[in-house]
């Protein structure tokens, strides 16, 4: 197989596709592997390392021309010419959060395989590496911009003796939620976690105690918990779809001046109204006197951690594309719920419900 590796072109986005040892894993087994130029030296992996791992080094254009592309984010629109009929796509894509791609990938009949709809025994292995470190950073980055300097309240989210700690709310149970509230606690805050799954509450309750309070999700327990965040984390994901909105703009209006929201579901729609996307560049924005953070890329933060971390989970599943093309769907459940576009179709049923006018 002949497989590319660009370099990724979001707004400081320092992750790579494939890390010199996943490139080593693919020449080993024969595969040719082509790495743009300075694709990872964000991530502290030089041209050397590639070259050293069997990699050749091209240019963006020659890196997009191979048989199988391996990416982190989504193609932007200035990529959109690269895409190549029947080339297949493997990268993170979310594409009901954007019509403008979906549309390229099946006038182009690019064959797109999306990392975060790969599902096996229903969870998600190629997007829960990256959650973990989202849920993680949505607290340490939420931490940050509570400090005044930065604009935020002043809020020290753990307190110390005598004056009380922070108060996050937590939006989702799940990986990233959890993760977000572990590191949380681990400050010292006073956390408050919201899901619509008593079975996931009761989960929680085993995991963390009394540490976390837990609530049912509905309007009322909403409405009370975000209007006295000084961190509010959104941390809703329905897979391949469009996160529903849990957060209205009035309630927004609501919240403590200064206080900051982290919209981690941002890639997905966001589940907070006043959120838009931002980037590490500038990350936040300021609106009814609230700090909002919208980074739809927040790993690309920690670029090293995340690209092993995220390689350490896509590689099996790229070495058995590399080996068998799309006939590894055939004998990979997992990775035949990944394929989102072929031969010019939308096949993702999430996705097709999403844009049934695709269809």
């Amino acid at each position: 197989m002949q497989i590319g590796v660009p370099k990724e072109i979001k707004n400081l986005e320092f992750r790579v596709g494939l890390s010199p040892s996943s490139v080593r894993a693919l020449t080993e087994q024969g595969h040719q592997v082509r790495v743009e130029t300075d694709a990872g030296v964000g991530a502290g992996f030089s041209n050397a390392d590639y070259q050293q791992a069997g990699a050749h080094l091209v240019t963006a254009s020659e890196a997009w021309q191979q048989a199988m592309v391996v990416k982190v984010k989504e193609p932007l629109p200035q990529e959109y010419d690269y895409l190549q009929k029947q080339q297949l796509l493997f990268t993170y894509l979310h594409l009901a959060a954007s019509r403008e791609l979906t549309e390229a990938l099946i006038h182009r009949g690019t064959t797109a395989i999306a990392y975060e709809t790969v599902e096996k025994n229903q969870q998600r292995p190629l997007l829960t590496p990256m959650s973990i470190i989202a849920g993680r950073l949505s607290v340490q980055f939420g931490a940050r911009f509570l400090e005044k300097q930065q604009g935020g309240r002043g809020i020290l989210l753990g307190g110390i003796p005598g004056v009380s700690p922070g108060q996050v709310v937590v939006l989702g149970g799940g990986i990233v939620g959890t993760e977000a509230a572990k590191m949380a606690i681990g400050l010292g805050a006073h956390v408050t976690l919201i899901d619509i799954n008593l079975d996931r509450l009761n989960q929680l309750e085993e995991l963390f105690g009394s540490r976390v309070t837990l609530l049912y999700s509905n309007s009322a327990n909403i409405e009370r918990a975000v209007s006295q965040a000084d961190l509010l984390i959104g941390a809703v994901l329905v897979p391949g779809r469009r996160s529903p909105t849990l957060v209205s703009r009035s309630q927004v209006q609501h919240m403590p001046p200064g206080a900051v929201i982290v919209d981690v579901a941002v890639d997905q729609g966001g589940c907070i109204e006043t959120v838009r996307p931002t980037s590490h560049s500038e990350p936040i924005y300021v609106e009814s006197g609230v700090l909002h953070y919208g980074v739809p890329n927040m790993p690309g933060a920690v670029p090293r951690t995340a690209t092993e971390a995220l390689n350490n989970s896509t590689l099996p599943y790229v070495l058995k594309l590399a080996k068998m093309g799309l006939g590894a769907l055939d004998t990979d459940a997992a990775l035949a719920e990944g394929l989102n576009v072929v031969n010019h179709q939308l096949v993702h049923p999430a996705v097709k419900a999403t844009f049934p006018d695709l269809v």
